[in-house]
């Protein structure tokens, strides 16, 4: 992103100083005169180098890069605080700090979480990082014995996902995929209030 960002630059930096030369200017004049079109009010391109002062095409458009540079960029927007608890990760994500502070309640549902997962789905697994946004929840990890990955997530792209590699499909799997079925339904329900408690209590702007 960087390198193509000072290409743009470049390129805006080269095309302003053309545009800002003398020897355009007269040429854009010459044209001007012979076809007898006529300049807008205000913008004037006789008597040399106002141009770019008053139309500054070159800088307008860096302008808006940064500006889009900026609606892109997640960091300018969304902050994010991690916490640590009993061997997991929970992060949480928002605009501002009280969105970031963990509440007794979530603390409580990620420990339930991770140990009702252990004991329902399988109790060889390494869990990934849960995130907490602020419309949906996601949660990943990986089931040593099968070597397979599973995502859970609620809100925006609701649903259990799964990643691996020649997988077989005997009745061991069978009954993996209906235990993670099941308590996908039961992490549905517990990150769902979660995510109404917070929208709940955040204040009014």
């Amino acid at each position: 992103m960087n390198n193509s960002h000072d290409e743009i630059k470049k390129l805006l930096r080269a095309s302003r100083e053309m545009l800002s030369s003398t020897e355009v200017i007269d040429e854009t004049n010459r044209i001007k005169n012979q076809y007898g079109i006529l300049t807008e009010q205000g913008v004037s391109l006789v008597g040399g180098g106002n141009v770019t002062k008053k139309l500054n095409v070159a800088k307008s458009v860096e302008d808006e890069i940064e500006d889009d540079e900026q609606e892109m960029d997640p960091s300018k927007e969304d902050k994010k605080q991690a916490y640590r608890i009993s061997g997991g990760i929970l992060v949480l994500h928002g605009k501002d700090k009280t969105d970031l502070e963990l509440t007794t309640d979530e603390k409580i549902a990620f420990q339930e979480t991770m140990d009702e997962f252990v004991s329902e789905v399988s109790d060889l697994v390494d869990f990934n990082k849960l995130n907490v946004y602020t419309n949906n929840v996601e949660w990943s990890g990986k089931i040593i014995d099968f070597d397979i990955e599973f995502f859970y997530s609620i809100g925006e792209e609701n649903g259990i996902y799964l990643n691996g590699e020649m997988i077989k499909t005997d009745e061991k799997f069978l009954d993996l995929i209906t235990k993670l079925k099941t308590y996908y339904e039961k992490f549905k329900s517990k990150w769902a209030k979660i995510l109404a408690s917070r929208k709940k209590t955040k204040p009014e702007e």
